[in-house]
């Protein structure tokens, strides 16, 4: 059995390991020293490059959880992280160059790896053909990726508003409610008095805004979807007459309408997630917390992702990818990585494995199964499948576990997550091995 792999970051190099141990002989395509994209600057594989930290390890947080599925499932970048381990309290942050250099050797040293520094322009899908290429595939390989999926399903730049949960918000403060009562009360709004008005947008004004990597380009691109502390600086009522017009509303505590209003859609199915509508932002995370958590309702918000802007190639995947992380129309050519909608380093070797485990069920003629919904594994792989009108990247965090009715009435949140943890761990033990035989 062989097989070919585009691109030996995170996902790719995670995936190559899998298969190769599993018997399947990989040959490995990465562009590197051919070619550097604009953020990398190492020739080694599985290059971080904003950040060291590859998050908690705690068993009752998303990240932590992520990982002992990952370990359950057999990762090889783990192992490669406690060996360039540095010193950073609950979280596993690593020393970057020897993470990349380990892994290298990992992939390099395997015998039935074959490495190929070279890039690749085309996808020959007469065979299976796993892209883990990155959140900055650029030239002829996303060209091919378009030619494939259709240029209008590949997205090369990433402009999302913050995600709260459900659970911490106020909803004394919040009501449910369309404009005009059009539609089944769709939106959750969060009206703002004059004063609270006020004192937002001085604080939005005022805010500081992250620096740009060279590699963003300039933001004016985002003017069809204009970050809200731009907006805000053109004027006093700008917001009011944009994303906060209050229009069509009456808050019932009030019954009057409010000054302005901030709307929340269902960011998920099950509305355990909420999106803050028209909030695009470029200001720095600990700003956005600080900031956005004055609009009525979200006081205790939790920030499950905060907004970002910056240059990111995804797919379309609830559109273009299967559970198995194929293309519907060209089965023969698999995604994993962060191209396919998985956020985060963790999470883009997590879609490694799920891809790796995907293509070697092809290779032996069997089906693949997804991981059970109730493990995070599964959980981000039905988020990325799942029809979404307003699809974006999603990162690990417990509001996309489903929940049941035991778990939601433990009233500890530490205590609930672990619950949450406990159970996606059992559900991901039963699914490894039955994919394993």
């Amino acid at each position: 059995m062989e097989c070919k792999i585009i691109g030996a970051g995170l996902a790719g190099c995670e995936a190559a390991l899998w298969l190769a141990d599993h018997g399947v002989q990989v040959e490995l395509y990465e562009q590197k020293p051919v070619r550097f994209s604009p953020a990398h600057k190492s020739g080694d594989f599985a290059e971080l490059i904003c950040s060291n930290s590859l998050k908690a390890e705690r068993p009752d947080s998303a990240s932590g959880l992520l990982k002992l599925e990952m370990r359950r499932m057999g990762s090889h970048l783990l192992t490669a992280a406690e060996t360039a381990r540095v010193a950073a309290g609950g979280a596993l942050a690593v020393d970057r160059d020897v993470f990349s250099r380990t892994v290298t050797e990992m992939v390099e040293s395997h015998p039935n790896i074959t490495v190929h520094r070279e890039e690749v322009t085309a996808i020959d899908e007469s065979a299976p053909v796993l892209v883990a290429s990155g959140p900055l595939t650029g030239g002829a390989l996303a060209d091919a990726i378009a030619a494939l999926t259709g240029s209008h399903r590949l997205s090369f730049y990433d402009a999302v508003a913050p995600i709260v949960t459900a659970e911490s918000l106020d909803m004394d403060r919040i009501f449910a409610a369309s404009r005009y009562g059009r539609g089944e009360a769709d939106y959750l709004n969060c009206p703002f008095s004059k004063a609270e008005y006020e004192a937002f947008h001085a604080a939005l004004t005022g805010a500081e805004r992250a620096p740009l990597h060279d590699f963003d380009g300039d933001l004016t691109v985002y003017e069809g979807c204009m970050p809200i502390e731009v907006m805000a600086g053109r004027g006093a009522d700008t917001m009011r007459f944009g994303p906060l017009r209050p229009v069509g509303l009456r808050d019932p505590r009030t019954g009057h309408r409010p000054w302005a209003n901030v709307q929340l859609r269902a960011e998920n199915a099950s509305r355990t997630l909420y999106n803050l509508v028209g909030f695009q932002t470029n200001l720095k995370w600990g700003e956005q917390k600080r900031v956005f958590s004055m609009i009525p309702g979200l006081e205790h918000a939790e920030f499950v992702r905060y907004g970002v802007m910056h240059r990111n190639t995804f797919l379309e995947s609830p559109a273009v990818l299967t559970p198995a992380l194929c293309l519907k129309e060209h089965p023969n050519v698999f995604f994993a990585g962060q191209i396919t909608g998985f956020e985060g380093y963790m999470e883009s070797a997590a879609c490694g494995l799920l891809a790796a485990a995907s293509l070697y069920a092809r290779l032996r003629g069997k089906a693949f199964p997804p991981p059970p919904e109730q493990t995070m594994c599964g959980a981000l792989l039905r988020y990325i499948t799942t029809p979404n009108r307003d699809f974006q990247p999603m990162g690990a965090n417990m509001g996309i576990l489903p929940r049941s009715g035991e778990i939601d009435a433990i009233r500890d949140k530490r205590e609930r997550y672990l619950a949450l943890s406990e159970t996606a761990q059992a559900a991901m033990d039963a699914w490894a091995a039955d994919v394993e035989q």
